[in-house]
């Protein structure tokens, strides 16, 4: 029996995919107590289900992952046959190995944990890196939104007039898929520190060709929009005739609104695999549903499917 549980961090995406699935999602029953701990209990049996539990890690983020370990282990204790963690963004992925001494690896304590709570499988949409599959001591399903994002983009410019863009060298395989997709070519955004100020970049150079031609800078995440903003701006000193933006996960933290809005950028397109406050949108932000993407994918995993046919990376 396939069962649907949500968080509360994200429960129209959660309603999106129960629609497509033409479930119901099911009934629990959430209490915070005077401290901030969590309560959480299912209101029907779940003894023998397959249970796919869908929370998005927004903000506030530790709450939201807790929730979820929460959910988990009272799956774990109901007796469900098997569990299945659904996070379209896992939080702490950035953080997926030491670049510096006494750092934590967060990205694998997130895994470890889920598995220690029960669950049996992972599923999340274009996890910053793709070593973080190798974490989780289970089967994994790393879901991609290219072929939502690029298909929007394709009826908004033609490829021929594309260049799709890497704002920074880290992100130069993500540009590099989009580009194969949209049969376009490629640039990439180096940046040039000042070695006589700390953590700041003086130079962004435009590796590529960019004058004349409708920019696509592309990225797993959106957070401030520094980096892609001064990107923006690089291109459009390089003679591009117009900049935008696609990335996944629309993090969108502090200023990132207004930075984009008044921005170079035309347009920002993502995907509603994290929810957007109110006060967090501005006119040039478009988001697509992954529901279509997710409901597929879980349909596919309690059917013993194959995943991978059908969302594996072009």
């Amino acid at each position: 029996m396939l069962m649907l549980f949500s968080g509360r961090t994200h429960p129209e995406l959660a309603d999106q995919v129960a629609e497509q699935l033409g479930i119901d999602v099911a009934p629990t029953k959430f209490e915070d107590f005077a401290n901030g701990e969590t309560y959480v209990r299912f209101l029907e049996s779940v003894r023998g289900s397959d249970a796919f539990v869908l929370q998005s890690h927004a903000d506030p983020i530790n709450e939201s992952i807790m929730e979820q370990l929460i959910m988990v282990d009272a799956l774990k204790r109901a007796s469900a046959k098997r569990i299945t963690v659904v996070t379209p963004f896992l939080g702490y992925a950035r953080q997926d190995k030491k670049h510096r001494g006494r750092e934590p690896i967060s990205s694998r304590l997130m895994t470890d944990l889920f598995r220690t709570a029960g669950a049996d499988r992972l599923m999340a949409v274009d996890l910053h890196t793709d070593q973080i599959q190798g974490f989780f001591d289970g089967p994994v399903d790393h879901l991609v939104a290219l072929p939502l994002l690029s298909d929007y983009m394709k009826g908004r410019v033609s490829s021929s007039e594309a260049t799709v863009v890497s704002p920074d060298a880290g992100r130069v395989r993500t540009a590099d898929r989009w580009a194969d997709r949209l049969s376009s070519p490629l640039a990439i955004i180096h940046k040039r520190r000042d070695p006589d100020v700390a953590n700041q970049v003086k130079v962004h150079e435009v590796v590529g060709e960019v004058e004349g031609r409708t920019c696509i800078l592309v990225d797993d995440m959106i957070d401030t929009a520094g980096t892609i903003v001064k990107a923006a701006d690089a291109l459009v000193e390089q003679g591009a005739k117009e900049v935008l933006a696609a990335a996944t996960h629309g993090v969108l933290s502090g200023p990132a609104a207004e930075r984009l809005q008044n921005s170079r950028i035309s347009e920002v397109v993502v995907t509603n695999s994290l929810p957007i406050l109110e006060e967090r949108q501005f006119p040039k932000l478009t988001q697509l549903s992954i529901a279509p993407l997710l409901a597929r994918a879980v349909s596919e995993v309690f059917s013993d499917g194959s995943v991978t046919s059908l969302f594996e990376d072009p």
